[in-house]
């Protein structure tokens, strides 16, 4: 949802920056943002989730440990770039 009340047209192109959104949307949104990256083959993705105090980073990653699609994900970058988390998705069957 927008904050005008409508629904988002995102791009299914891996990328997924949280900024705009409110906590409490982040984990339906980023849940049905993976599965249309997996649906379009989308296997690599980037969820930008900032640094702040953690909290949507702490969202992201529950909702990454409960899916089984997921081969592995981890902190963006060599440490330092701890505002992003990168998603490796297992291929459709």
């Amino acid at each position: 949802m927008n904050p005008e009340g409508g629904i988002h047209q995102l791009p299914i192109e891996g990328i997924l920056d949280l900024h705009t959104f409110r906590p409490a949307e982040a984990k339906t949104l980023v849940a049905d943002y993976l599965d249309e990256c997996r649906a379009h083959g989308v296997l690599e993705v980037r969820i930008i989730h900032g640094k702040g105090t953690g909290t949507l980073r702490r969202i992201v990653h529950s909702v990454l440990d409960r899916r089984t699609d997921i081969l592995r994900y981890a902190l963006a970058g060599d440490g330092s770039s701890w505002g992003a988390t990168v998603v490796t998705l297992r291929e459709r069957a």
